[in-house]
């Protein structure tokens, strides 16, 4: 199973729309895309869900405010590394991390966190 923060209900979503209103994916690709990461978010009637999100709380936010400040992040990917620090925190052996922004790619690297995918192109 795979940790995500619970901010990525919204982020996923996001990002998928946005690259339909850029002309990117076409609707009914982006539709196809939300229902298959909802599956994994939530489950369905016949799968669990693939995803134990790691809640949005007031500890969380605590230690965001101390990564955004430590590693200079932008609010959300503050979250996002304070999530899977807490997801580590309770299982050490959560030690991977997946991003495609250059800034909390590197922020999590110096965490102690590998990094998935090991090469890509980075995004700021």
């Amino acid at each position: 199973m795979l940790a995500v923060s619970a901010l990525a209900r919204v982020e996923v979503a996001a990002a998928i729309w946005r690259k339909q209103r850029l002309g990117e994916l076409d609707s009914q690709d982006a539709g196809l895309l939300i229902r298959a990461f909802e599956a994994d978010y939530h489950g369905t009637a016949s799968s669990r869900p693939r995803f134990a999100a790691i809640e949005v709380s007031t500890a969380v936010l605590e230690a965001a405010a101390d990564v955004v400040a430590l590693h200079g992040l932008r609010a959300y990917d503050g979250v996002q590394l304070a999530s899977a620090l807490t997801a580590r925190a309770a299982d050490p052996s959560c030690n991977a991390f997946a991003a495609f922004d250059g800034a909390l790619r590197e922020a999590a690297t110096m965490r102690g966190f590998v990094l998935v995918p090991r090469f890509c192109r980075a995004t700021s």
